[in-house]
């Protein structure tokens, strides 16, 4: 059984999942194929939005539920369960208020006709979602697409079934019709197929660079519409005039946050030369206060990693990054206890030559470079494959913006960490991917725009 709810805080199998049959997963299609052409596409915005916020309110009533089931299957601390919670009860309301005015009709002026642009679905979504925000990346192609008329076939991972089937009841709770919103355990033979399947219109993934170059393979080969949200090895820029407690307090939060699983944390912290020293040393002391303990008491502050493979992955890498001439500052390995734990670690002198230089880090692993001015932070931060978001840290806000535009990547913050809102546009470029998600970019991803004209003269 591939699908399974594993503690990751006490290492025991919590409960295992059939996978669904090829029969099963024709029935999905069917179904929701069927309840788009007949009913949800046809339905107003308003009939939309009362069911689409109708579970939001289940949702904040069931707040700590959910949270519940994200801290046990992916070991998430509970208030962080929460809050992600609480941001998915922001998305899905956003959407029901909004949906209609980012998707209404458009009037194009032209010369000798009327012209106008009509937004309308496009059919049966398949979503592949990850582990790490197990409600939030639900929520964010669900608000979405849901109001924009689309239906849902969601490949959650196989480390969250809970979560998964919970977040398909919620909406089936609030009243949308069988097939709107479908929840499948499927191998990843059965989402190529469903992939391929006529009955599809588009694909939305978040998750690797591997799976995503596979996914958006299949997706191409089928003509099929993709947006991609793939990994990040965002920068975190220091410059000499930045609050350094204040930057010492934010990069600690990137980075820790959610075990460090998190896809535009702050990796890579590129420090300007007169204040590395500064920096690291409040770094190091932030993070030897750090807490590791049951993600379920409101004491510990530190939170295992999401399973065994996941520790394992990240040992290697600081072996490898070892081997490659870097220095383990602080941590560096997992710790002696129950629970897929990480000592939170700090590597400095990692060279362009290094295996690890341009991988990612999933997670409490950062990376330290010293820089001696501006522009050798900018093509430091530049020098990476990916291209998701990244922070600059400076007390002159005009320079940081002219830094922030220098930067490829799809989002920069300034003085503070890299968040999300609905109303934000999220997403990257280069092995970032590919497409927006949340805001009105987010609706607008799978819908057709459909230009009509009329001959003024008719």
């Amino acid at each position: 059984m591939t699908y399974q709810s594993r503690d990751p805080y006490t290492e025991l199998l919590v409960q295992s999942f059939d996978d669904h049959t090829d029969a099963q997963l024709e029935a999905t299609l069917e179904t929701s194929h069927t309840v788009f052409r007949n009913d949800w596409r046809s339905r107003s915005y308003a009939s939309r939005a009362e069911i689409v916020g109708r579970a939001a309110a289940l949702l904040a009533e069931r707040c700590s539920e959910f949270a519940a089931l994200a801290t046990l299957e992916m070991g998430k601390l509970r208030r962080e369960a929460e809050g992600e919670v609480d941001v998915c009860v922001s998305i899905l309301n956003y959407y029901a208020e909004n949906a209609e005015s980012f998707l209404g009709s458009r009037t194009i002026v032209t010369d000798g006709a009327e012209a106008y642009v009509e937004t309308a679905p496009i059919g049966v979504i398949f979503c592949i979602e990850p582990w790490n925000f197990p409600f939030y990346q639900l929520a964010r192609v669900a608000g979405p697409n849901l109001m924009a008329g689309n239906v849902l076939i969601v490949k959650h991972a196989p480390s969250v079934p809970q979560c998964a089937l919970a977040f398909e009841k919620l909406f089936l709770d609030a009243g949308a019709p069988e097939g709107v919103y479908s929840n499948v355990f499927l191998s990843n033979d059965q989402a190529a197929a469903a992939i391929a399947d006529a009955r599809v219109a588009g694909v939305a993934l978040t998750g690797s660079e591997r799976a995503g170059s596979a996914v958006a393979a299949e997706a191409g080969k089928a003509l099929k519409k993709s947006t991609m949200e793939l990994g990040g090895s965002d920068a975190f820029i220091v410059l000499d005039d930045a609050d350094i407690g204040r930057a010492v307090r934010l990069g600690v939060r990137g980075r820790v946050e959610n075990a460090g699983q998190v896809c535009n944390a702050a990796k890579r912290f590129i420090l300007q030369e007169t204040i590395a020293d500064d920096f690291i040393a409040g770094f190091s002391a932030a993070i030897a206060e750090l807490i590791p303990g049951d993600p379920r008491d409101e004491a510990t502050t530190l939170a295992p990693l999401c399973s065994e493979a996941a520790l394992n992955l990240v040992l290697k890498q600081i072996d490898s990054a070892v081997a490659g001439g870097a220095r383990v500052l602080v941590g560096g390995k997992r710790m002696d206890r129950s629970g897929y734990f990480l000592e939170p670690t700090l590597l400095a002198d990692v060279s362009p030559d290094n295996p690890v230089f341009h991988q990612e880090f999933f997670a409490p692993v950062a990376m330290l470079f010293r820089v001696p001015d501006v522009d050798a932070a900018v093509a430091l931060a530049n020098d990476s494959p990916f291209g998701l978001g990244g922070t600059i840290m400076t007390s002159d806000i005009e320079r940081a913006k002219e830094i922030a535009s220098r930067i490829e990547t799809g989002m920069v913050s300034i003085n503070q960490a890299g968040g999300s809102a609905p109303e934000l546009p999220f997403g990257g470029v280069k092995n970032s991917g590919y497409g927006r998600e949340l805001s009105d970019l987010g609706i607008n991803e799978f819908v057709n725009k459909k230009l009509i004209r009329v001959d003024s003269e008719s």
